[in-house]
């Protein structure tokens, strides 16, 4: 019984352990998704500013106002560029939080399942020790009801 026991401190361990894991990856897919959103609007107003300021280049313009324009889309491009590689690092980080916690429910399912079958085991032995008991009993009586002179009649083994 003590071994269940253990196994129940052990799977409260690990499903505290699964619990954290479960809040890690929540907030990895928060983040993700956060990122996701900050890239979308950085693409649009890209496309908002280069549509914008792009009409009025076409009609004229001074030189130093389009170098300006082009300096300014210039590190757009970079921030959206480099807003992807945040939404593919934050991927990659939810994932791996998300193996994190299917190893850590594995784990738990595992302790789970190793306390079903000990608890059967045990409950298995004792229903056996039951019957045993059981058995040896109706054994001492018949064998008492024979030796008091009962015969083969006293067990219900006589002629009907």
């Amino acid at each position: 019984m003590s071994d269940i026991l253990a196994l129940q401190t052990l799977l409260e361990q690990a499903g505290a352990a699964r619990d954290k894991a479960l809040a890690a990856h929540r907030h990895a897919l928060a983040s993700v998704q956060a990122a996701q959103v900050q890239a979308g609007q950085l693409a649009a107003y890209r496309l908002e500013y280069a549509d914008r300021f792009g009409k009025q280049f076409q009609q004229s313009g001074a030189i130093e106002l389009l170098q300006c324009y082009q300096g300014f889309m210039s590190r757009l491009d970079d921030a959206v560029t480099q807003q992807g590689h945040v939404v593919t690092q934050a991927a990659a980080r939810a994932d791996d939080a998300k193996a994190t916690l299917l190893a850590a429910e594995l784990r738990a399912a595992s302790v789970q399942k190793l306390i079903e079958r000990r608890t059967a085991e045990v409950t298995l032995r004792s229903d056996r020790r039951e019957q045993k008991a059981t058995d040896e009993f109706a054994a001492r009586v018949a064998w008492q009801r024979l030796a008091a002179g009962g015969g083969p009649d006293a067990l219900g083994f006589g002629a009907a």
